[in-house]
Protein backbone atom coordinates (compact mmCIF):
# COMPACT_ATOMS: atom_id res chain seq x y z
CA UNK A 1 0.00 0.00 0.00
CA UNK A 2 3.14 1.88 0.56
CA UNK A 3 3.24 5.16 -2.22
CA UNK A 4 -0.50 4.60 -2.38
CA UNK A 5 -2.92 8.19 -1.66
CA UNK A 6 -4.80 8.00 1.41
CA UNK A 7 -7.79 9.83 -0.31
CA UNK A 8 -11.01 7.98 -2.12
CA UNK A 9 -10.84 7.23 -5.64
CA UNK A 10 -13.36 8.76 -7.63
CA UNK A 11 -13.94 7.35 -11.46
CA UNK A 12 -13.74 10.47 -13.76
CA UNK A 13 -16.71 9.54 -15.88
CA UNK A 14 -19.19 9.19 -12.30
CA UNK A 15 -20.33 12.59 -13.24
CA UNK A 16 -21.13 11.56 -16.67
CA UNK A 17 -23.03 8.49 -15.18
CA UNK A 18 -25.17 10.97 -12.75
CA UNK A 19 -26.28 13.27 -15.46
CA UNK A 20 -27.36 10.22 -17.80
CA UNK A 21 -29.34 8.75 -15.17
CA UNK A 22 -30.77 11.83 -14.43
CA UNK A 23 -33.07 13.15 -17.12
CA UNK A 24 -31.43 15.80 -19.00
CA UNK A 25 -33.77 17.99 -21.25
CA UNK A 26 -31.26 19.64 -23.77
CA UNK A 27 -32.65 22.21 -26.58
CA UNK A 28 -30.30 22.70 -29.80
CA UNK A 29 -31.41 25.69 -32.54
CA UNK A 30 -28.19 25.04 -34.07
CA UNK A 31 -28.17 21.51 -35.85
CA UNK A 32 -30.91 22.08 -38.21
CA UNK A 33 -31.88 24.71 -40.22
CA UNK A 34 -35.72 24.59 -40.09
CA UNK A 35 -36.74 22.75 -36.89
CA UNK A 36 -35.25 22.61 -33.40
CA UNK A 37 -34.00 19.17 -31.51
CA UNK A 38 -35.84 18.59 -28.08
CA UNK A 39 -33.21 15.98 -26.53
CA UNK A 40 -33.80 13.49 -23.76
CA UNK A 41 -31.23 11.70 -22.34
CA UNK A 42 -31.74 9.77 -18.95
CA UNK A 43 -32.98 6.43 -17.29
CA UNK A 44 -35.71 4.94 -18.63
CA UNK A 45 -39.18 3.99 -16.55
CA UNK A 46 -42.64 3.59 -17.54
CA UNK A 47 -44.42 6.45 -19.23
CA UNK A 48 -41.39 9.18 -19.33
CA UNK A 49 -41.83 8.97 -23.08
CA UNK A 50 -45.39 9.68 -22.86
CA UNK A 51 -44.58 12.70 -20.59
CA UNK A 52 -42.54 14.42 -23.21
CA UNK A 53 -44.31 13.61 -25.71
CA UNK A 54 -47.41 15.17 -23.63
CA UNK A 55 -45.59 18.24 -22.64
CA UNK A 56 -45.17 19.08 -26.59
CA UNK A 57 -48.82 18.61 -27.16
CA UNK A 58 -49.46 20.73 -24.52
CA UNK A 59 -47.32 23.34 -25.30
CA UNK A 60 -49.17 23.35 -28.94
CA UNK A 61 -45.80 22.54 -30.53
CA UNK A 62 -45.36 20.35 -33.91
CA UNK A 63 -43.09 17.10 -33.77
CA UNK A 64 -42.05 16.84 -37.53
CA UNK A 65 -39.92 13.76 -36.58
CA UNK A 66 -38.70 11.72 -33.71
CA UNK A 67 -36.27 9.00 -32.94
CA UNK A 68 -37.14 7.12 -30.09
CA UNK A 69 -34.58 4.48 -28.30
CA UNK A 70 -34.94 3.06 -25.08
CA UNK A 71 -33.06 -0.35 -24.99
CA UNK A 72 -31.17 -1.59 -22.00
CA UNK A 73 -32.72 0.95 -19.63
CA UNK A 74 -31.62 4.14 -21.17
CA UNK A 75 -33.79 6.20 -22.62
CA UNK A 76 -32.40 8.44 -25.48
CA UNK A 77 -35.44 10.66 -27.74
CA UNK A 78 -34.81 13.11 -30.10
CA UNK A 79 -37.41 15.45 -31.53
CA UNK A 80 -37.64 17.94 -34.30
CA UNK A 81 -40.28 20.45 -33.16
CA UNK A 82 -41.81 24.07 -34.28
CA UNK A 83 -44.49 25.91 -33.75
CA UNK A 84 -47.73 26.10 -35.37
CA UNK A 85 -46.33 28.02 -38.08
CA UNK A 86 -43.10 25.66 -38.62
CA UNK A 87 -40.63 28.04 -36.90
CA UNK A 88 -38.39 27.24 -34.69
CA UNK A 89 -38.85 27.95 -30.45
CA UNK A 90 -37.01 30.92 -29.63
CA UNK A 91 -39.33 32.15 -27.46
CA UNK A 92 -36.74 32.18 -23.94
CA UNK A 93 -40.07 31.17 -21.71
CA UNK A 94 -41.52 28.22 -23.86
CA UNK A 95 -37.63 26.94 -24.04
CA UNK A 96 -37.75 27.24 -20.16
CA UNK A 97 -41.06 25.58 -19.40
CA UNK A 98 -39.63 22.57 -21.64
CA UNK A 99 -36.38 22.61 -20.17
CA UNK A 100 -37.62 22.31 -16.55
CA UNK A 101 -40.59 20.43 -17.23
CA UNK A 102 -41.41 17.10 -14.90
CA UNK A 103 -39.54 15.15 -17.16
CA UNK A 104 -36.53 17.00 -16.65
CA UNK A 105 -34.38 17.21 -13.23
CA UNK A 106 -32.77 20.39 -14.14
CA UNK A 107 -32.83 22.89 -11.16
CA UNK A 108 -34.69 25.90 -10.49
CA UNK A 109 -38.33 26.34 -10.44
CA UNK A 110 -40.75 26.12 -12.97
CA UNK A 111 -42.29 28.39 -14.47
CA UNK A 112 -46.33 29.31 -13.14
CA UNK A 113 -46.71 32.01 -16.33
CA UNK A 114 -48.39 31.16 -19.44
CA UNK A 115 -47.16 31.38 -22.52
CA UNK A 116 -48.38 32.82 -25.97
CA UNK A 117 -47.56 31.28 -28.46
CA UNK A 118 -47.26 32.42 -32.71
CA UNK A 119 -51.00 32.11 -33.06
CA UNK A 120 -52.22 33.91 -29.91
CA UNK A 121 -52.89 31.05 -27.89
CA UNK A 122 -52.05 30.73 -24.12
CA UNK A 123 -50.43 27.57 -22.85
CA UNK A 124 -48.68 26.29 -19.87
CA UNK A 125 -49.74 25.35 -16.26
CA UNK A 126 -52.40 27.44 -16.13
CA UNK A 127 -54.70 25.56 -18.74
CA UNK A 128 -54.48 22.44 -16.67
CA UNK A 129 -57.07 23.69 -14.56
CA UNK A 130 -56.60 21.23 -11.42
CA UNK A 131 -58.36 23.59 -9.57
CA UNK A 132 -61.78 23.12 -11.61
CA UNK A 133 -64.34 20.51 -10.72
CA UNK A 134 -64.24 17.58 -13.58
CA UNK A 135 -67.32 16.72 -15.33
CA UNK A 136 -67.48 13.51 -18.12
CA UNK A 137 -70.12 12.08 -20.01
CA UNK A 138 -70.00 9.53 -22.37
CA UNK A 139 -72.75 8.50 -24.85
CA UNK A 140 -74.36 7.75 -27.72
CA UNK A 141 -73.86 10.46 -30.06
CA UNK A 142 -76.63 12.48 -31.39
CA UNK A 143 -77.73 16.11 -32.43
CA UNK A 144 -77.77 19.30 -29.62
CA UNK A 145 -76.22 16.74 -26.81
CA UNK A 146 -73.62 19.27 -25.63
CA UNK A 147 -76.44 22.11 -25.73
CA UNK A 148 -78.64 20.42 -23.34
CA UNK A 149 -75.53 19.64 -20.97
CA UNK A 150 -74.30 23.24 -21.20
CA UNK A 151 -77.87 24.58 -20.61
CA UNK A 152 -78.11 22.56 -17.31
CA UNK A 153 -74.74 23.52 -15.70
CA UNK A 154 -76.16 27.49 -16.48
CA UNK A 155 -79.09 26.40 -14.75
CA UNK A 156 -77.26 25.43 -11.96
CA UNK A 157 -74.75 28.00 -12.13
CA UNK A 158 -72.05 26.29 -12.90
CA UNK A 159 -69.46 28.29 -15.02
CA UNK A 160 -67.83 26.27 -17.67
CA UNK A 161 -64.22 27.51 -17.89
CA UNK A 162 -62.62 24.80 -20.37
CA UNK A 163 -64.51 22.15 -22.17
CA UNK A 164 -63.75 19.75 -24.98
CA UNK A 165 -65.98 17.20 -27.01
CA UNK A 166 -65.10 14.37 -29.41
CA UNK A 167 -67.42 12.57 -31.87
CA UNK A 168 -66.32 9.24 -33.28
CA UNK A 169 -68.43 6.07 -34.47
CA UNK A 170 -71.47 7.22 -33.24
CA UNK A 171 -69.68 7.39 -29.65
CA UNK A 172 -69.29 11.02 -27.63
CA UNK A 173 -66.98 12.09 -25.31
CA UNK A 174 -67.29 15.11 -23.15
CA UNK A 175 -64.99 16.47 -21.03
CA UNK A 176 -65.53 20.01 -19.06
CA UNK A 177 -63.71 21.77 -16.27
CA UNK A 178 -66.74 23.97 -14.30
CA UNK A 179 -66.65 26.54 -11.40
CA UNK A 180 -69.15 28.13 -8.99
CA UNK A 181 -70.91 30.85 -11.15
CA UNK A 182 -71.16 34.19 -8.84
CA UNK A 183 -67.64 33.34 -6.78
CA UNK A 184 -65.77 31.92 -9.28
CA UNK A 185 -64.80 29.34 -7.17
CA UNK A 186 -63.79 25.95 -6.98
CA UNK A 187 -67.18 23.65 -6.27
CA UNK A 188 -65.70 21.29 -3.23
CA UNK A 189 -69.60 20.71 -1.97
CA UNK A 190 -70.25 16.71 -2.51
CA UNK A 191 -73.59 17.30 -2.59
CA UNK A 192 -73.73 20.20 -4.94
CA UNK A 193 -71.14 17.79 -6.89
CA UNK A 194 -73.55 14.95 -7.02
CA UNK A 195 -77.14 16.99 -7.70
CA UNK A 196 -75.11 18.46 -11.06
CA UNK A 197 -74.59 14.86 -11.94
CA UNK A 198 -78.32 13.55 -10.98
CA UNK A 199 -79.47 16.28 -13.37
CA UNK A 200 -76.81 15.48 -16.37
CA UNK A 201 -77.57 12.07 -16.00
CA UNK A 202 -81.50 12.86 -16.58
CA UNK A 203 -80.84 14.77 -19.56
CA UNK A 204 -78.61 11.84 -21.29
CA UNK A 205 -80.37 9.48 -20.46
CA UNK A 206 -83.83 10.83 -22.01
CA UNK A 207 -82.38 9.94 -25.11
CA UNK A 208 -80.17 6.90 -24.63
CA UNK A 209 -82.29 3.40 -26.11
CA UNK A 210 -82.10 0.38 -24.06
CA UNK A 211 -78.77 -1.51 -23.83
CA UNK A 212 -76.74 1.97 -25.35
CA UNK A 213 -73.95 2.65 -23.10
CA UNK A 214 -73.71 5.84 -21.27
CA UNK A 215 -71.40 7.22 -18.11
CA UNK A 216 -71.60 10.41 -16.24
CA UNK A 217 -69.28 11.50 -13.77
CA UNK A 218 -68.26 14.77 -11.83
CA UNK A 219 -65.87 14.91 -9.49
CA UNK A 220 -64.25 17.86 -7.29
CA UNK A 221 -60.82 19.44 -7.86
CA UNK A 222 -58.03 17.27 -7.53
CA UNK A 223 -53.97 18.22 -7.83
CA UNK A 224 -53.22 15.80 -10.69
CA UNK A 225 -55.51 15.55 -13.00
CA UNK A 226 -54.94 13.47 -16.77
CA UNK A 227 -54.48 15.40 -19.21
CA UNK A 228 -57.64 16.53 -21.02
CA UNK A 229 -56.92 14.46 -24.34
CA UNK A 230 -55.61 11.74 -22.82
CA UNK A 231 -58.86 11.32 -21.29
CA UNK A 232 -60.78 11.61 -23.41
CA UNK A 233 -59.30 8.83 -25.67
CA UNK A 234 -59.52 6.81 -22.69
CA UNK A 235 -63.69 7.50 -22.59
CA UNK A 236 -64.08 6.75 -26.35
CA UNK A 237 -61.93 3.17 -25.83
CA UNK A 238 -63.95 2.49 -22.99
CA UNK A 239 -67.17 3.02 -25.03
CA UNK A 240 -65.81 0.96 -27.42
CA UNK A 241 -66.00 3.20 -30.57
CA UNK A 242 -62.82 1.24 -31.94
CA UNK A 243 -65.17 -2.07 -32.42
CA UNK A 244 -66.87 -0.87 -35.13
CA UNK A 245 -66.83 -1.59 -38.60
CA UNK A 246 -64.06 -4.30 -40.71
CA UNK A 247 -60.96 -4.78 -39.16
CA UNK A 248 -58.36 -2.04 -40.80
CA UNK A 249 -56.13 -2.98 -43.62
CA UNK A 250 -52.68 -3.12 -43.36
CA UNK A 251 -49.94 -0.75 -43.34
CA UNK A 252 -48.57 -1.25 -46.93
CA UNK A 253 -47.34 0.47 -50.01
CA UNK A 254 -46.74 4.49 -50.29
CA UNK A 255 -49.76 6.32 -51.26
CA UNK A 256 -49.64 8.01 -47.88
CA UNK A 257 -46.36 9.16 -48.65
CA UNK A 258 -47.53 10.48 -52.14
CA UNK A 259 -50.55 11.78 -50.45
CA UNK A 260 -48.61 13.76 -47.74
CA UNK A 261 -46.95 15.64 -50.23
CA UNK A 262 -48.90 16.55 -52.76
CA UNK A 263 -50.25 19.63 -50.84
CA UNK A 264 -46.38 21.05 -50.90
CA UNK A 265 -46.71 24.84 -52.15
CA UNK A 266 -43.05 26.60 -52.45
CA UNK A 267 -41.31 25.92 -49.42
CA UNK A 268 -43.81 25.21 -47.09
CA UNK A 269 -46.65 22.05 -46.73
CA UNK A 270 -49.91 22.02 -45.34
CA UNK A 271 -50.62 19.67 -43.23
CA UNK A 272 -53.89 17.00 -43.76
CA UNK A 273 -56.22 19.43 -44.88
CA UNK A 274 -59.55 17.25 -45.23
CA UNK A 275 -61.42 19.85 -46.82
CA UNK A 276 -59.36 20.00 -49.95
CA UNK A 277 -60.14 19.10 -53.20
CA UNK A 278 -56.87 18.19 -54.63
CA UNK A 279 -56.60 15.17 -51.63
CA UNK A 280 -57.50 11.79 -52.34
CA UNK A 281 -59.69 10.25 -49.33
CA UNK A 282 -57.25 7.66 -47.78
CA UNK A 283 -58.00 5.20 -44.79
CA UNK A 284 -55.68 4.78 -42.22
CA UNK A 285 -53.65 1.50 -41.73
CA UNK A 286 -52.45 -0.35 -39.25
CA UNK A 287 -50.29 -3.64 -38.91
CA UNK A 288 -48.56 -5.80 -36.44
CA UNK A 289 -45.43 -8.10 -37.80
CA UNK A 290 -43.19 -9.32 -35.56
CA UNK A 291 -39.33 -9.19 -35.53
CA UNK A 292 -38.40 -12.75 -33.65
CA UNK A 293 -34.75 -12.06 -33.91
CA UNK A 294 -35.08 -8.89 -31.31
CA UNK A 295 -38.10 -10.26 -29.84
CA UNK A 296 -40.41 -7.57 -30.57
CA UNK A 297 -43.92 -6.14 -32.07
CA UNK A 298 -43.49 -3.97 -35.27
CA UNK A 299 -46.44 -1.76 -35.19
CA UNK A 300 -46.75 0.08 -38.26
CA UNK A 301 -49.41 3.24 -39.17
CA UNK A 302 -50.05 4.64 -42.08
CA UNK A 303 -52.22 7.87 -42.17
CA UNK A 304 -52.24 11.62 -43.41
CA UNK A 305 -49.67 13.36 -41.70
CA UNK A 306 -51.08 15.85 -38.90
CA UNK A 307 -50.32 17.48 -35.73
CA UNK A 308 -50.50 15.34 -32.62
CA UNK A 309 -50.31 12.33 -34.62
CA UNK A 310 -47.47 10.98 -32.11
CA UNK A 311 -49.36 11.63 -29.11
CA UNK A 312 -52.19 9.56 -29.88
CA UNK A 313 -50.35 6.79 -30.77
CA UNK A 314 -47.91 6.82 -27.82
CA UNK A 315 -51.10 7.98 -25.56
CA UNK A 316 -52.79 4.77 -27.00
CA UNK A 317 -50.02 2.23 -26.76
CA UNK A 318 -49.25 3.69 -23.42
CA UNK A 319 -52.91 3.23 -21.53
CA UNK A 320 -53.35 -0.06 -23.41
CA UNK A 321 -49.67 -1.49 -21.29
CA UNK A 322 -47.68 -1.41 -24.10
CA UNK A 323 -44.33 -0.47 -24.13
CA UNK A 324 -42.53 1.39 -26.67
CA UNK A 325 -38.60 0.35 -27.36
CA UNK A 326 -37.64 2.03 -30.32
CA UNK A 327 -39.61 4.21 -32.47
CA UNK A 328 -39.19 6.26 -36.38
CA UNK A 329 -41.81 8.92 -36.85
CA UNK A 330 -41.80 11.14 -39.98
CA UNK A 331 -43.90 12.86 -41.71
CA UNK A 332 -43.12 11.03 -45.13
CA UNK A 333 -43.09 7.93 -43.82
CA UNK A 334 -45.10 4.95 -42.39
CA UNK A 335 -44.97 5.14 -37.99
CA UNK A 336 -42.88 2.58 -36.97
CA UNK A 337 -42.90 1.36 -33.51
CA UNK A 338 -41.21 -1.26 -31.46
CA UNK A 339 -43.15 -2.79 -28.72
CA UNK A 340 -43.71 -5.50 -26.30
CA UNK A 341 -46.23 -5.97 -23.53
CA UNK A 342 -45.49 -5.06 -19.76
CA UNK A 343 -44.33 -8.53 -19.14
CA UNK A 344 -41.92 -8.50 -21.68
CA UNK A 345 -43.78 -10.69 -23.57
CA UNK A 346 -44.33 -9.76 -27.60
CA UNK A 347 -47.79 -9.60 -29.61
CA UNK A 348 -48.52 -12.88 -30.64
CA UNK A 349 -52.23 -14.16 -30.79
CA UNK A 350 -54.04 -12.88 -33.82
CA UNK A 351 -56.77 -11.55 -31.58
CA UNK A 352 -55.04 -9.26 -29.61
CA UNK A 353 -52.76 -7.95 -32.80
CA UNK A 354 -56.55 -7.02 -34.24
CA UNK A 355 -57.31 -5.31 -31.41
CA UNK A 356 -54.50 -3.37 -30.91
CA UNK A 357 -54.58 -2.35 -34.97
CA UNK A 358 -58.17 -1.08 -34.16
CA UNK A 359 -57.29 0.99 -31.28
CA UNK A 360 -54.90 2.42 -32.98
CA UNK A 361 -56.90 3.42 -36.23
CA UNK A 362 -59.44 4.59 -33.84
CA UNK A 363 -57.12 7.25 -31.76
CA UNK A 364 -56.25 8.24 -35.67
CA UNK A 365 -59.32 8.83 -36.69
CA UNK A 366 -60.93 10.22 -33.49
CA UNK A 367 -58.95 13.57 -34.30
CA UNK A 368 -60.47 13.88 -37.86
CA UNK A 369 -61.67 17.38 -38.83
CA UNK A 370 -65.31 16.27 -40.59
CA UNK A 371 -67.60 19.59 -41.06
CA UNK A 372 -67.29 23.31 -41.31
CA UNK A 373 -64.92 25.12 -38.64
CA UNK A 374 -66.21 28.16 -36.67
CA UNK A 375 -63.81 29.98 -34.65
CA UNK A 376 -65.15 32.19 -31.66
CA UNK A 377 -63.65 34.80 -29.80
CA UNK A 378 -65.85 37.11 -27.14
CA UNK A 379 -65.72 38.23 -23.11
CA UNK A 380 -66.84 35.53 -21.66
CA UNK A 381 -69.78 35.89 -19.51
CA UNK A 382 -72.56 33.13 -17.75
CA UNK A 383 -74.21 31.12 -19.98
CA UNK A 384 -72.23 31.79 -23.01
CA UNK A 385 -71.48 27.66 -23.86
CA UNK A 386 -74.97 27.37 -23.47
CA UNK A 387 -76.05 30.01 -25.97
CA UNK A 388 -73.65 28.92 -28.38
CA UNK A 389 -74.18 25.61 -28.92
CA UNK A 390 -78.06 26.41 -28.68
CA UNK A 391 -77.64 28.41 -31.82
CA UNK A 392 -76.02 25.85 -33.73
CA UNK A 393 -78.64 23.11 -32.55
CA UNK A 394 -81.55 25.48 -32.99
CA UNK A 395 -79.92 26.13 -36.48
CA UNK A 396 -79.69 22.50 -37.85
CA UNK A 397 -76.26 22.07 -37.16
CA UNK A 398 -74.40 19.36 -35.68
CA UNK A 399 -71.14 19.25 -33.41
CA UNK A 400 -68.47 16.87 -35.16
CA UNK A 401 -65.77 18.30 -31.94
CA UNK A 402 -65.67 21.42 -29.88
CA UNK A 403 -62.75 22.94 -27.74
CA UNK A 404 -63.08 26.03 -25.50
CA UNK A 405 -61.69 28.15 -22.82
CA UNK A 406 -62.07 30.89 -21.07
CA UNK A 407 -58.59 33.06 -20.34
CA UNK A 408 -59.14 36.05 -17.95
CA UNK A 409 -62.31 38.14 -18.98
CA UNK A 410 -62.31 36.70 -22.96
CA UNK A 411 -63.32 32.88 -24.04
CA UNK A 412 -62.82 31.64 -27.43
CA UNK A 413 -64.18 28.13 -29.16
CA UNK A 414 -63.75 26.32 -32.37
CA UNK A 415 -66.25 24.22 -33.13
CA UNK A 416 -66.72 21.84 -36.04
CA UNK A 417 -69.91 21.63 -37.64
CA UNK A 418 -71.98 19.45 -40.24
CA UNK A 419 -75.70 19.65 -41.10
CA UNK A 420 -77.73 17.94 -38.60
CA UNK A 421 -80.56 16.12 -41.25
CA UNK A 422 -77.86 14.31 -42.60
CA UNK A 423 -74.26 15.56 -41.77
CA UNK A 424 -73.33 16.72 -45.35
CA UNK A 425 -72.00 20.80 -45.74
CA UNK A 426 -73.49 23.78 -44.07
CA UNK A 427 -75.95 25.72 -46.24
CA UNK A 428 -74.09 29.62 -46.15
CA UNK A 429 -77.59 30.99 -45.23
CA UNK A 430 -77.56 29.11 -42.20
CA UNK A 431 -74.28 30.77 -41.50
CA UNK A 432 -75.57 34.18 -41.74
CA UNK A 433 -78.62 33.03 -39.20
CA UNK A 434 -76.02 31.71 -36.38
CA UNK A 435 -74.35 35.17 -37.76
CA UNK A 436 -76.48 36.93 -36.68
CA UNK A 437 -78.09 35.43 -33.93
CA UNK A 438 -75.06 35.48 -32.42
CA UNK A 439 -74.91 39.17 -32.57
CA UNK A 440 -71.89 41.91 -32.96
CA UNK A 441 -70.77 40.85 -29.41
CA UNK A 442 -68.95 37.88 -30.58
CA UNK A 443 -66.76 37.53 -33.15
CA UNK A 444 -66.91 34.52 -34.99
CA UNK A 445 -64.69 33.46 -37.98
CA UNK A 446 -65.66 30.41 -40.56
CA UNK A 447 -63.07 28.26 -42.46
CA UNK A 448 -63.48 25.45 -44.55
CA UNK A 449 -62.99 22.77 -42.31
CA UNK A 450 -59.54 21.21 -40.52
CA UNK A 451 -57.14 22.53 -38.29
CA UNK A 452 -55.14 23.82 -40.67
CA UNK A 453 -51.64 25.10 -39.88
CA UNK A 454 -48.19 25.39 -41.87
CA UNK A 455 -45.02 23.50 -41.89
CA UNK A 456 -42.11 23.81 -43.29
CA UNK A 457 -40.51 21.64 -45.53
Amino acid sequence: MEGRGSGLYFDPDFDFLVERINPRVCIDNETCEDCTLVKVDSANRNGILLEMVQLLTDLDLVIFKSYISSDGGWLMDVFHVGDRLGNKLTDPDLIRDIQQSPVSEQKGARSEDEVTTCLGKLVGPGHLASEHADVEITATDRPGLLSEIAAVLAELHCHVACAQAWTHNSCAAVILYVIDEPTRRPITDADRLAHVEQQIDSVVVAHHEPGERRRVKVSGPMPSRVNMERRLHQLVYEDGDYETGPPPPPATGDQFADANLEARTDNVRFLWNPSSSSSTEIRTRASIDSWKERRYSVVNIQTRDRPKLLFDTVCTLTDMKYVVYHAAVGSRGPVAVEVRRMDGCTLDAESERQKVSRCLVAAVERRACHGLRLDISTRDRRGLLSDITRVLRENGLSLTRAECATRGERAVGTFLVTDASGGGNVHPKRMEAVREELGESITLVVRAGGMGLRQKK
